[in-house]
């Protein structure tokens, strides 16, 4: 194997690991920016984790680049610990505290918003859900499609962008899908079939049809990148509800493992390709984040939203003891994951 080639497989692999660290610290600068703009007390802002590399401080807060490029933190004074320091993260107010603990989400969701602007920018046309031509003897036209049909719905699913056409088909269990579709400004309900191609033992359908595409201007450039956003998100909330539901289970679950093998996978096909799978990505974090499980900033701002309601504190040691047993929870399923990852690897 030759340095082009062996290059050839590192380069991909270094891409989706710089993605995710990013990913990381985007989402902490928004902890840490929001601290201090609440006057909240940052003892350490971390890049990296495991040994320090550099360091240094400045305004009480040390500055750290450390020598495992997956990871990072903003700790925060009183965060995880009892203070008395007047600019600790206990002794301000609830809104105060939610704020920051929110901003890492926010940040998470506006880099998502900025690759989309990205991808959509860089498209000669912008995409819509309405059937601009059809392929040869395509089986859809034969159901009852027609040229002109905009897309309304997929099997229940409200369509609002060329993505949501591609997850409305993804999603179907069969060749067959029940279609809602704006003809000549009337709805029409449709039960439409496809052919299918067989993937890793799973048949999924063939979208033998074109959608149009029309000539970018500012407003539909920012309307499409808000809309695909959405679009994005969504995505997420679908992904938890077919775990909850049994659709699919741990097997089919990604750890960092298994998602650096598709971002670096996604490099090698296209810049787009992997631009997508990184907004995805940074969005899912960022909304994952704000589920109330122990460990995750969402379960921060549940005991908040609670504290705000009842102005009671959860005792501290009760807080502790239920993040705690969040994270061991939570790191078991990851290495469950990441074993997963690997097998399916080799």
């Amino acid at each position: 194997m030759n340095i082009t080639s062996i290059w050839n497989t590192v380069y991909p692999i270094l891409i989706a690991i710089l993605f995710f660290e990013l990913i990381i610290v985007v989402h902490e600068a928004g902890h840490f920016i929001a601290a201090r703009l609440m006057k909240i007390k940052v003892n350490e802002f971390s890049i990296g984790m495991g040994p320090k590399l550099f360091q240094f401080k400045r305004k009480n807060t040390k500055y750290t680049l450390r020598l495992i490029l997956f990871g990072g933190y903003c700790s925060m004074e009183g965060e995880n610990s009892e203070s008395d320091d007047e600019n600790a993260f206990a002794k301000k107010k609830v809104w105060q505290r939610v704020f920051v603990v929110v901003a890492g989400a926010i940040m998470n969701l506006i880099l998502g918003f900025i690759i989309v602007l990205i991808i959509v920018c860089s498209q000669n046309l912008v995409g819509t859900t309405q059937i601009a031509k059809f392929e040869e003897n395509a089986p859809s036209m034969q159901s009852g499609l027609q040229i002109g049909d905009e897309i309304k719905s997929i099997d229940g699913l409200k369509v609002y962008t060329t993505n949501d056409v591609s997850t409305g088909f993804s999603r179907s269990e069969d060749d067959t899908v029940d279609m809602v579709v704006l003809r000549d400004g009337k709805e029409e309900k449709l039960s439409v079939t496809f052919g299918t191609k067989e993937y890793e033992g799973k048949n999924y359908i063939m979208m033998d049809f074109w959608l149009l595409g029309k000539e970018r201007t500012f407003t539909g450039v920012i309307s499409q990148t808000f809309k695909e956003t959405v679009s994005y998100a969504r995505m997420v909330f679908l992904s938890v509800h077919d775990l909850l539901v049994g659709k699919y289970g741990v097997s089919d679950m990604s750890g960092p493992v298994g998602a650096v093998s598709v971002v670096s996978d996604a490099v090698k096909t296209s810049a787009i390709s992997m631009l997508r799978i990184m907004a995805l990505l940074t969005i899912n974090v960022g909304l994952f984040n704000l589920f109330p499980i122990p460990a995750l900033d969402g379960w921060r701002l549940f005991v908040l939203i609670g504290e705000g309601l009842t102005k009671k504190k959860l005792p501290q040691k009760a807080e502790y003891l239920i993040n705690a047993i969040g994270l061991v929870l939570l790191l078991g399923l990851m290495c469950l994951v990441t074993f997963s990852d690997i097998t399916k690897l080799f």
